[in-house]
């Protein structure tokens, strides 16, 4: 078998894993700029959930994010003092509005 053939094939990998890694640095995610007041909407519960309504929820609650979360519908827990949510029932009746 040729030598150079042998060459190739033994550098051929390291070159794939070194092309491959991460940047050893990377910037930290940017801070919240909002935080959410849920007391501040806590009126609208019993409302229709409309993207009138998330309108209001949003401005009102100071937050940057809205999640609507229709019933029986699992999320996720991680915390955003940035996000409101807001859970309604089957006729679309908000039924808890919370941030996180």
């Amino acid at each position: 078998m040729d030598v150079r053939i042998l060459a190739l094939a033994a550098t051929l990998p390291l070159a794939a894993c070194a092309a491959s890694e991460a940047p050893a640095e990377t910037a930290p995610p940017p801070p919240a700029e909002a935080v959410c007041s849920a007391d501040a909407v806590q009126s609208l519960i019993g409302q229709t959930a409309t993207a009138d309504v998330g309108a209001q929820l949003l401005k009102g609650s100071g937050a940057r994010t809205l999640r609507w979360v229709p019933p029986r519908t699992a999320v996720t827990m991680d915390f955003r003092p940035d996000r409101l949510t807001v859970s309604y029932d089957d006729a679309l009746k908000i039924e808890r509005i919370s941030c996180g």
